[in-house]
């Protein structure tokens, strides 16, 4: 089976060469494919923020061979894997994590270690797999590699995966986590509109954030627009999470919280706001 589509996801930036090799290395063993750039803006490191990117986005793209990488263990024991799901995706990074929410959520049905150097390119650095290793393993794989043929099995169960925190909802509050954070400063929350109607919150209504230092006040709100410049929002994002946002501004500058800091969120005391 071969795929028209290699999608790629890293913490590389666009500062230097490495998109582009990898990009390269895609298109001489596989020169039909197309390759979709999901993002290389992933903060370094961040292994969890690309595993919540990467699952939001896949359900938005085509079948294909989706190539992660962020890659912290790059040259110690930590596995190359390729991860087969129910819907027919190919998943092919590290084995830290990165690759299975997204593969979790639509069934695991396969699993290889990358070990088969057939699939490899001739010399595997042990800093730059991407390159050398994942990339010519994803782009094998779109020009019609057999799944079984790239190296051992390996047991589903063992794959690493990451430990995404859950809200805790208690009496007239939730405390939620920050999870991502974009380029306009919003934050994406792991919570849902389900629990700030628990609080009984609406569209509206003042709810009191509190982060580690200082309590801030957003407007539940459906739109950036029914806020007035420079007010917070506490609203629904396109991927149905709660995010906290700033009408023209940016909430990240403003409260310094980034992915892993927790709020508070109750509602507001009448004459608290201001």
């Amino acid at each position: 089976m071969s795929f028209r589509f290699v999608t790629f996801l890293t913490d590389f930036g666009v500062e230097d060469d490495f998109v582009g090799v990898c990009r390269g290395v895609i298109r001489t063993i596989a020169p039909e494919a197309t390759v979709i750039d999901l993002t290389h803006g992933i903060p370094p490191q961040a292994v969890t923020q690309g595993a919540i990117v990467l699952a939001r986005a896949t359900p938005y793209l085509p079948v294909a061979v989706h190539l992660a990488v962020v890659d912290p263990g790059v040259g110690s024991e930590r596995r190359p894997v390729a991860v087969r799901t129910a819907a027919g995706r190919i998943f092919v990074g590290p084995d830290n994590g990165l690759l299975m929410l997204a593969a979790d959520a639509e069934g695991v049905e396969a699993a290889r270690a990358l070990t088969n150097p057939r699939y490899h390119l001739a010399r595997v650095s042990r800093t730059f797999h991407a390159r050398d290793l994942f990339a010519p393993v994803a782009a094998h794989l779109a020009a019609g590699a057999a799944f079984a043929d790239l190296g051992e099995e390996v047991d589903a169960a063992e794959l690493v995966r990451v430990d995404v925190p859950r809200p805790e909802v208690g009496t007239g509050r939730l405390l939620a986590t920050v999870l991502t954070t974009d380029r306009f400063g919003n934050l994406a929350l792991n919570a849902r509109r389900e629990h700030l109607e628990r609080l009984g919150l609406e569209l509206g209504d003042w709810a009191e954030l509190q982060f580690a230092l200082e309590p801030y006040y957003a407007r539940v709100a459906a739109t950036y627009a029914d806020a007035e410049p420079g007010t917070l929002i506490l609203y629904e994002d396109s991927y149905g999470s709660l995010a906290i946002a700033i009408r023209d501004g940016n909430a990240a500058r403003l409260t310094a919280a980034g992915p892993g800091d927790r709020v508070r969120i109750r509602p507001a005391e009448h004459g608290d706001v201001r």
